[in-house]
């Protein structure tokens, strides 16, 4: 019995210590860590912005001149509305206003008069080729504008014209 009493000594002095230690925290499993190989991308340059749209310029009309005391268009002012109905094209959103000029002589009633018709001869001949009558206003000046201040033929030569304004584009 004496062996019996140790062994139970025993048994409670391990049992003593086990306890003292305390309840043991589980302990979390460690995931081995799987990286994927990084694959990097090519470096490139932002793209520039692109270009802002050419702009208009009056000066690229051409001026339609006309005969005295005439509106009808004449052959070199038919190529020029060519030329002015290629611009148009290009610039398709782009309005225009024609302006009619005459020269010095005449009344002023008279000289307003002609103008308009030779802005509207002008805006008629650019409408029957495609333009968008929506797009062409008319004004006359009449003589108010002279191109030339001159008194002679070559002045008025100049005064009789249709010029191009650009309205917006």
């Amino acid at each position: 019995m004496k062996k019996l009493g140790i062994l139970l000594i025993s048994l409670l002095a391990i049992s003593f210590i086990v306890m003292s230690c305390g309840p043991k925290e589980p302990v979390e499993e460690v995931q081995p860590v799987v990286t994927e190989p990084v694959v990097e991308e090519p470096v490139t340059e932002p793209e520039p912005p692109p270009p802002p749209p050419p702009t208009l310029k009056e000066s690229q009309f051409v001026t339609v001149f006309f005969d005295f005391d005439k509106y009808s268009l004449r052959g070199d002012a038919k190529t020029a509305l060519d030329n002015n109905y290629n611009i148009l094209n290009e610039f398709a959103t782009a309005v225009i206003k024609i302006e009619g000029h005459c020269d010095e002589r005449g009344t002023v009633e008279y000289n307003l008069s002609l103008g308009e018709k030779r802005a509207k001869a002008t805006m008629d001949y650019l409408v029957g080729l495609g333009v968008d009558p929506g797009r062409i206003s008319i004004i006359s000046y009449g003589k108010e504008r002279p191109a030339d201040d001159g008194h002679n033929e070559a002045a008025w030569d100049k005064n009789r014209r249709c010029e191009f304004r650009v309205i917006t584009q």
